[in-house]
């Protein structure tokens, strides 16, 4: 967070060892969302970044960390959304759909 309480976008890029052209990409925003100050405060633009950030902490242990969770999010095609995976739903919206399907999955259910 920075000291206004919004998500660090350089911050979080950096500790995904990627610039924030590529977390724009990953999170479904305009590159230069991610460069201007007040398009980074936007709720759109924080929401994104809040969605995706909640979904790899929650996959994170058994990933195996953060970096095999952020590889998990962006290429692992999830059977029960057409293959599709966790990235695309998050960038078309879909995020509440994918902390569903990790709650079924965590509740035991079949992916």
């Amino acid at each position: 967070m920075d000291p206004a309480g919004r998500i660090a976008a350089e911050r979080v890029a950096n500790g995904f060892g990627m610039s924030k052209s590529q977390l724009a990409e990953t999170t479904g925003l305009a590159r230069e969302t991610l460069y201007r100050s007040e398009r980074i405060g936007a709720p759109k633009a924080q929401g994104r970044l809040r969605e995706m950030l909640e979904i790899i902490s929650r996959v994170s242990e058994w990933a195996g960390g953060k970096e095999q969770a952020m590889a998990w999010y962006r290429a692992q095609p999830l059977p029960a959304f057409g293959g599709r995976t966790a990235e695309a739903l998050v960038k078309n919206g879909q995020a509440g759909a994918v902390r569903d399907y990790l709650d079924h999955l965590a509740l035991g259910g079949f992916a």
